[in-house]
């Protein structure tokens, strides 16, 4: 609670997921990354998840049963509005839809989703497995040769042992990508150039990006999915290597079990049925959740027959897990102000805005909204399947 409450209520879904045993320090560590919702003087309420892995409705039910903690413990507040950050943009948006009424809306006046993968599971993933198919064509070493081998889509054995600093140290051994690019071997930066290329995410996401398509995916397929297949890349051609034809014979194909995708599709996708005023912001750089996910976004909540609620912003950025004060602080006035009185933003209107907010909440860094961007189609960075 802030020291002089402004009567709105931020129930925030933090991006991830965990693995592992839930933690009440990531619930606690929350609490300082998002204080500029405290210190603009809203009420903050927030959840680390009872279920860890990749599980979006059972992360929207924590939203919703935490909005109710709050209200039994301080008072309905005049507002209430979902901010979903990263993977919690999914979790958000499934929650909008999930506890809607039968009119669209419900106990959340609107929704503001920041640097979100907002593709679900139908489309958020397919990047990573393409990295981990053309990682294990270039390295081979993601299993290694005299290790057992396995179906690349299990992400890992649950048998496995390996580590992830044992991984980052088997990508250093075929890229170089924690040295500088002065000291590693002709070879390893050609492996890496091609690798970069091919699936079109920049080096210094590359770790991270192989960690998720090992764990996670370990999670999606033995946890969500009773260890059925959800990935498919049987029609991908892979093109951005120094040769492609040669790639694309050593490359590891696999079909999805339909079934399996249509399971993880109901949990992870958004349908685009959110009755209220929905607000994106994404960096145009974002090295995690690419940019043009928004378009996939854009297009669910046009099929699903609420695209007059949608406004997407962009900004400036090359950092996923916080944009700036200012941009959050403006995000959400603008937001309120569509609430309270039909002002719908346009994007002109949030840079106006935030270059008056940026006095108060970090006048250093200012304000980077781009008001004319509009984003590629997902299909133009990530091979249709």
């Amino acid at each position: 609670m802030p020291p002089a409450w402004n009567r709105t209520l931020v129930v925030h879904a933090h991006g991830g997921p965990e693995l592992g045993e839930p933690k009440q320090a990531r619930a606690s560590d929350d609490l300082i990354r998002w204080s500029i919702w405290t210190r603009a003087g809203y009420a903050y309420a927030g959840t680390g998840y009872h279920e860890a892995g990749v599980a979006v409705h059972s992360a929207a039910a924590d939203l919703e049963r935490v909005r109710q903690l709050f209200v039994q413990e301080f008072g309905a507040p005049e507002h209430t509005i979902l901010h979903g950050q990263s993977w919690g943009a999914s979790v958000a948006a499934v929650a909008a839809e999930t506890y809607a009424t039968a009119n669209g809306r419900g106990p959340y006046d609107a929704v503001l989703l920041t640097n979100g993968v907002l593709g679900g599971g139908s489309r958020s993933y397919d990047f990573r497995f393409d990295l981990r198919v053309v990682y294990q064509a270039v390295c081979g070493n993601h299993p290694r040769a005299d290790e057992p081998a396995y179906p690349l889509w299990v992400g890992l054995p649950l048998t496995a042992t390996l580590t992830r600093a044992q991984l980052a140290t088997r990508v250093d051994e075929c890229t170089g990508v924690r040295l500088d690019a002065a000291r590693r071997t002709p070879q390893q930066q050609r492996n890496l150039d091609d690798i970069l290329g091919v699936v079109a995410i920049p080096e210094r996401s590359l770790i991270a990006h192989l960690n998720w398509g090992t764990w996670h995916f370990q999670d999606i397929v033995f946890k969500r999915l009773g260890g059925r297949n959800p990935f498919t890349n049987a029609t991908v051609a892979y093109v951005g290597s120094h040769d492609d034809a040669a790639l694309n014979t050593r490359v590891f194909r696999t079909s999805a079990d339909s079934a399996a995708r249509a399971d993880f599709a109901s949990d992870a996708d958004p349908r685009g049925r959110i009755g209220v005023p929905v607000l994106t912001v994404h960096g145009v750089n974002d090295p995690t959740a690419f940019v043009e996910l928004e378009s996939v976004f854009r297009d669910t909540m046009r099929r699903g027959g609420s695209g007059e609620w949608l406004v997407q912003l962009f900004s400036n950025d090359d950092d996923h897990s916080y944009l700036s004060d200012a941009a959050y602080v403006t995000a959400m006035h603008e937001l309120l102000q569509w609430v309270e009185q039909g002002n719908r933003p346009t994007p002109s209107m949030v840079a106006s805005r935030c270059r008056v907010v940026a006095a108060a909440f970090a006048p250093e860094v200012g304000c980077r909204f781009l008001p004319e961007y509009t984003p590629r189609p997902l299909d133009a960075r990530v091979r249709l399947r």
